[in-house]
């Protein structure tokens, strides 16, 4: 068993992982004097469902294990579940990561390790550092306290601020082939092989999203809704309903999701501050607290509604990306096998430049809407765009 176990189709940053680990035991690896292999500062880019924060964490058990990633000791374990004293795992669940989160942050981190090895920081969405957020964690990556090793997130170089990547050694992974992930399905999660290829297929990689539509029949059922929604595209009455069909599908996805998590959190909070104990209520700053996580539990559903969002693009561009094949007279690679016959209606019926510029203006949507546009104007506006 290895921490690398489940990192997927990544074979070459596998290997530049473990040499840079092996590095770190040589008795003349120092802070001042660095190998090739090792730096302070690594950046993992990649598709979504790659694995990037996978491999950040895989890297920080590797780093603090004594058995260079065994997966199975107790370093390895924590490190893995943030429990570990010298491993921060740094994920938001907002839309953005704020100057004085990464302030607190790099107090933390200034300590030394405290078990002798690596202190080891993963931010998982690097990509959603606020300008001065950035500009904060830039002088703690120039500046590296002793043995501190920073591994960052991102979808793109481009999402990293400049002055930060030129200072990270960057790795590129790669969006996992079908079969791989459909294998994982199979042999580390006991999924059927009809369903592990469907899953595998249609989320064109992503291993998380996979294995939660192969156990997720409510989840399957959503996806097969949303897929259709370019067959209903007849006009503009018919666009402003499948957009709206569309928001309240992601909305109500984020709140089911989120409904039962907030009154638990709130719940707990509540508790540490005495509610019930005495009989007198919360202790001081115990309703400031509690207005403050709801405060985040609002962007954090805020944010989820978009994720959701974006999910659904994503299905209806690989509905017009099989328009496209089909139209190409290329039809041998479908990712949406059991919507073959509509597929090839609407192939018949709509020109082939149409069809690309479809998917450049689903393309458009996505970016407007990671840039906080409101949410059913942009899929009101990209329905219409559908429809024509």
């Amino acid at each position: 068993m290895s921490v690398y176990d489940n990192l997927v189709g990544q074979s070459d940053v596998i290997e530049i992982i473990k040499k840079a680990v092996a590095s770190t035991r040589n008795e003349d690896q120092t802070p001042t004097a660095p190998s090739q292999s090792m730096t302070h500062a690594w950046v993992f880019t990649g598709p979504p469902g790659s694995g990037r924060s996978t491999t950040a964490i895989a890297f920080a058990q590797a780093l603090v294990c004594p058995d260079d990633g065994c997966g199975t000791c107790n370093q390895c374990k924590s490190a893995a579940n943030g429990a570990h004293p010298d491993v921060e795992i740094i994920r938001t669940e907002g839309l953005s990561i704020k100057i004085d989160e990464v302030r607190e942050l790099l107090t933390r981190v200034a300590w030394a390790p405290s078990m002798g090895g690596w202190r080891v920081v993963v931010m998982e969405d690097a990509d959603r550092l606020t300008e001065s957020a950035a500009n904060a964690l830039l002088k703690a990556i120039e500046e590296p306290g002793n043995r501190t090793v920073w591994l960052l997130c991102a979808p793109t170089l481009h999402d990293v601020l400049p002055t930060i990547r030129s200072r990270c050694r960057h790795l590129q992974l790669v969006t996992p082939s079908t079969e791989a992930v459909a294998h994982v399905l199979q042999n580390r999660d006991g999924i059927s092989p009809q369903m592990a290829d469907f899953a595998a297929r249609v989320s064109q990689g992503h291993i998380g999203r996979a294995r939660y539509l192969a156990k997720n029949e409510s989840v399957r059922n959503t996806r097969t809704t949303i897929m259709k929604l370019p067959l209903t595209l007849k006009g503009i009455s018919s666009a402003f309903s499948a957009a709206q069909t569309l928001v309240d599908l992601a909305t109500n996805q984020a709140n089911q999701a989120a409904e039962e998590r907030n009154q638990s959190e709130i719940d707990d909070l509540s508790l540490a501050y005495g509610k019930g104990a005495t009989g007198r209520g919360m202790a001081t700053g115990g309703s400031k607290a509690i207005k403050d996580l709801e405060k985040e539990q609002k962007t954090r559903s805020t944010r989820m509604v978009r994720d959701g969002l974006d999910a659904a693009l994503l299905d209806i561009a690989t509905f017009y990306r099989d328009v496209m094949m089909v139209q190409a007279g290329s039809s041998d690679s479908l990712i949406n096998k059991e919507l073959e016959n509509e597929i090839r209606t609407f192939a018949e019926n709509n020109k082939s430049h149409t069809t690309i510029n479809k998917i450049n203006a689903i393309m458009v949507a996505r970016t407007n809407l990671s840039h906080n546009a409101a949410p059913l104007l942009t899929i009101e506006a990209l329905m219409c765009t559908l429809a024509r």
